[in-house]
C-alpha cells in the first residue's frame, strides 16, 4: 500500500477575492499537470493538496495529470481478480488505470500515495481542456509534438503556464540559447505567459515531505496572479516557495547545473586517483557557479545576481552535484572509461560516446532521461561558434571528457577561474559575480 507523505498544516492568506492589481481580479484556476514521471508525480502531491485546500477559493479541486500511457507490471503480492478469481500472480495494467485505482505511480514514484483528486488522463486534449494553469513537467524534446494539441484545448487568452523543465533550447541557425518557457509561450500564442519553478528539489524527498525550498520565477502582470500561482505549490512547512521575477536567471541555472553535475560525477569516479574528493568537489561547485553566472550575463539581459543565491541557484547546484541522476551516470561513465583506457581502448567518435551515455542511462535510470549530456553538447557548440571556449574552461572540459575522448583526469584542469579583469574594466566591483564584458555580451532570443 502506498504510504502518504507527512502533511504539515500551515497558515497562508489567499489573495483577496475582491483584490485588484493592475486591473486583474483573482479567479479560480483549473489546473493541469502535463507529465507524470518522477518529478511530475511528486509535484502532483503538493498541487493536489493545495487544490483541495483552496477548493473554490483559488483553484478547482480536480487536477488532471496527463500520463503517457504504458503497461506496467504490478507486484506479485498485490492481490487482484483474474477470471473472477482472486490471485496474487503478477498482472499488467495501463499506468493511468493503476494511478486512478491505487493513487500511486507504481513505476516512477512507487510507495507514495497521490491525492485522490489527482486524476490520470492519457488523452492530452482531454486532460488540458478548459485548463487555466498548465504545469509542464516532462522532457522538453516532447514539447514540439504536444504544444499544438494543448493550444487547441485551452483558451490561450485565459491561460498561463509554469515550466518545471530543466533544460534549454538552442536556435538552429544562430545557436543562441532560447528559454524553454519562452518557446512554450511563443508556440501557445502571443497572449500566453510562462514562468518557471526551479530549485533544490529531489523528487523522492519532496514526495516524502522533507523540508526544502523552491524558486518560482514568474511575472504574470499582477501581484495577485503571481501570489495565487505561488500558493499552488507552497506548503509553508515542508515546501517553501519564494517568488522572484528573474525567469531567465532561474531557468538557465536549472539547465546549466546539470552540466556541472557531470563534472561532479567525473570527480566522484576519480576518488581513488584523487585520494578523496571533498575539496576538489567544493572547488568544482564554486567555479561551476561562477561559469553559470557568467553564461547568464553573457547571453541574457536583466539577470539578477541575487538569483544565484536562491534555491534555483547555489542550492540546486549543490543538490544535483551530490545526488542527481547526471552525477550518478557521470560517475559510472568515468569508472568505465578508466577501466577501458587502462586496457588500451581506442579513441571513440562522438556518436560512439553518445551511445555509451545512452546505455548508462538505460541501465541506471529506469526510463528517466539525462539532461546534462544534451545541454553540454549544445552549450559547447554555442561557445565554440562564439569563440568563447576559453572563457568557460570547466564546461568546455566537461564536454571534451564526455564526447571528445579527453582523459577523465583532466577534469581537475577545468576547475580554474578565468581572469576577466582586463576584458571588463568597467565591471561593478561590488557585484557578487562578474558580468560579461561589453564586447561579448550577446542578446539571446528571449
Amino acid at each position: 500500500m502506498a504510504r502518504p507523505p507527512p502533511h504539515h498544516h500551515h497558515q497562508s492568506t489567499p489573495p483577496s477575492a475582491r483584490a485588484e492589481d493592475g486591473g486583474m481580479k483573482k479567479s479560480i484556476d483549473k489546473v493541469c499537470i502535463i507529465g507524470s514521471g518522477n518529478w511530475g508525480s511528486a509535484i502532483s502531491i503538493l498541487v493536489g493538496r493545495n487544490c483541495q485546500r483552496w477548493n473554490n477559493i483559488l483553484f478547482e479541486e480536480r487536477v488532471n495529470m496527463w500520463v503517457y500511457d504504458e503497461e506496467v507490471t504490478l507486484p506479485e503480492d498485490d492481490s487482484h481478480r483474474k477470471n473472477g478469481e482472486i490471485t496474487t500472480a503478477p498482472c499488467r495494467k495501463l499506468l493511468s488505470q493503476v494511478i486512478n485505482e491505487r493513487h500511486e505511480n507504481v513505476k516512477y514514484l512507487p510507495g507514495v500515495r497521490l491525492p485522490s483528486n489527482v486524476v490520470a488522463v492519457p488523452d492530452l486534449a482531454e486532460a488540458c481542456r478548459g485548463a487555466t494553469l498548465l504545469i509542464f513537467v516532462l522532457p522538453h524534446q516532447f514539447l514540439p509534438k504536444l504544444l499544438p494539441i494543448i493550444r487547441q484545448s485551452v483558451q490561450v487568452e485565459h491561460c498561463r503556464g509554469v515550466s518545471l523543465i530543466k533544460g534549454l533550447d538552442f536556435d538552429k541557425d544562430s545557436k543562441l540559447p532560447v528559454l524553454i518557457s519562452r518557446s512554450i509561450a511563443r508556440t501557445m500564442g502571443s497572449n500566453f505567459s510562462c514562468g518557471v519553478l526551479m530549485g533544490a528539489n529531489v523528487a523522492s524527498e519532496v514526495a516524502q515531505g522533507q523540508i526544502c525550498e523552491s524558486t518560482l520565477a514568474v511575472e504574470f502582470g499582477s501581484e495577485v496572479r503571481n501570489e495565487q500561482t505561488r500558493l499552488l505549490f507552497d506548503d509553508g512547512s515542508c515546501f517553501r516557495v519564494q517568488h522572484i521575477t528573474d525567469v531567465a536567471g532561474a531557468e538557465v541555472c536549472g539547465a546549466l547545473k546539470n552540466v556541472i553535475a557531470l563534472g561532479a560525477g567525473f570527480v566522484d569516479g576519480l576518488d581513488d586517483w584523487l585520494g578523496g574528493v571533498g575539496n576538489t568537489k567544493a572547488a568544482l561547485l564554486r567555479v561551476g557557479l561562477r561559469e553559470m553566472a557568467r553564461f547568464c550575463h553573457t547571453f541574457f539581459s536583466g539577470v539578477q545576481d541575487s538569483t544565484f543565491t536562491e534555491s534555483c541557484g547555489i542550492a540546486d547546484l549543490i543538490t544535483t552535484c551530490y545526488g542527481g541522476r547526471n552525477r550518478k551516470c557521470a560517475e559510472a561513465f568515468c569508472r568505465e572509461r578508466r577501466k577501458h583506457e587502462s586496457g588500451g581502448e581506442r579513441r571513440r567518435s562522438v556518436e560512439e560516446y553518445q551511445h555509451h551515455w545512452e546505455r548508462i542511462e538505460a541501465q541506471l535510470l529506469d526510463g528517466q532521461k539525462l539532461q546534462g549530456t544534451v545541454t553540454a553538447q549544445e552549450v559547447y557548440a554555442l561557445l565554440q561558434s562564439r569563440n568563447l571556449l576559453s572563457d568557460f574552461p570547466l564546461m568546455s572540459t566537461i564536454y571534451e571528457i564526455a564526447f571528445a575522448g579527453r582523459p577523465v583526469q583532466d577534469i581537475v584542469n577545468g576547475i580554474v577561474v578565468v581572469d576577466h579583469k582586463n576584458k571588463n574594466k568597467n565591471k561593478n566591483k561590488h557585484a557578487l559575480f562578474e558580468t560579461a564584458p561589453p564586447t561579448t555580451t550577446i542578446q539571446s532570443r528571449l
